[in-house]
């Protein structure tokens, strides 16, 4: 389990008001602390207009660094690592989502999560940063199964399993194929209690790059340049950024594929960045027969997003379902 976080110190806010109770990354990044866990962090340590330590959060080498440094202060994390131009994520809010969804497995448990490996969780999309599955493994013990269709993304995910003890046999990462979801995916009579998933955003390539050219030039004007600098961070691919039809049609497609695996899953969930696709899904779900459909409110700093969540089972059957499972021997 995750060490307790220091008092914090002056520094950049991690995430800002609205994280999770349970989010460890509450207030200030403690740049102090994290220096004594990256030995490259401390070159990219600098000062802002207030005379504060921080870092350059655009800078792509920088927030590696530092995201290197929380994942071996807070979860014992010692070795991560990503290919050159792989999403390099924010880890406090990658965090907020795991222990939102936790909660919702924690209602069959009388309002306190479930931990330990017999509690099975699928992660659609673990890109090369295996992010999901390492925070859910650290922050309650589950048994991750992590699922990508980029063979450079499994393949550096299970790099990152391989070189860190604490997570190896309880993260087992598969490479699915491209265009389905959780067809195939899922062993004859497998189950699982929980499914994560952060979403490919836009619609294309330049959809994406639009974008990124957008934080570039905003980041720009925030520091009073006319131009930035070449290495930012807006790294991501293809499955980790774009598929056609966005978000909304992923996820569309993703409710789809759910209804055959409805027995065999607590609860589906998922983030929705974009607040417009809210209705078409939720439609989509009720059309579907959910038992259950959640959105939870997610706040970091400005950004706003939302877990949707849904489930095909009624809490009574999801209640002996986990209770069964903790019971259970192995």
């Amino acid at each position: 389990m995750p060490r307790p976080p220091h008092k914090p110190k002056p520094a950049r806010s991690a995430g800002g008001a609205g994280l999770h109770p349970r989010n460890l990354h509450q207030g200030r990044y403690d740049l102090a602390v994290l220096v004594n866990h990256s030995g490259e962090l401390a070159a990219h340590l600098t000062r802002n207009p207030r005379g504060e330590t921080t870092i350059d959060f655009s800078d792509a080498d920088a927030v590696r660094c530092l995201n290197q440094a929380l994942l071996a202060h807070y979860y014992g994390i010692q070795h991560w690592q990503l290919p050159p131009g792989y999403l390099c994520p924010p880890i406090p809010g990658r965090a907020d989502l795991v222990h939102h969804a936790a909660d919702l497995l924690a209602r069959s448990c009388d309002g306190t999560p479930p931990t330990g490996r017999r509690i099975r969780v699928l992660d659609i999309g673990t890109g090369a940063n295996c992010i999901y599955p390492l925070l859910a493994n650290r922050s309650y013990g589950w048994r991750v199964t992590g699922s990508d269709i980029d063979p450079v993304s499994i393949a550096a995910a299970q790099a990152i399993v391989e070189a860190n003890p604490l997570v190896r046999g309880n993260i087992e990462l598969v490479l699915q194929r491209e265009g389905a979801i959780f067809e195939g995916l899922l062993a004859s009579g497998q189950r699982f209690h929980l499914s994560l998933c952060n979403p490919p955003f836009y619609a294309s390539e330049a959809q994406a790059r639009a974008a990124n050219q957008r934080k570039r030039d905003n980041l720009a004007r925030h520091r009073g340049e006319r131009g930035s600098p070449a290495r930012r961070n807006f790294g991501g691919q293809r499955a980790e950024l774009w598929c056609p039809g966005g978000e909304r049609r992923f996820l569309q497609q993703m409710i789809t594929e759910s209804r055959a695996f409805g027995e065999r899953l607590c609860w589906f969930s998922s983030l929705v960045s974009n607040g417009d696709n809210l209705h078409p899904l939720k439609r989509q779900l009720r059309a579907e027969g959910v038992r259950q459909l959640e959105v939870i409110p997610m706040g970091q700093g400005q950004k706003q997003s939302r877990l949707l969540a849904w489930s095909f089972l009624t809490p009574e059957q999801q209640r002996d379902w986990v209770r069964e499972s903790l019971q259970a021997s192995g």
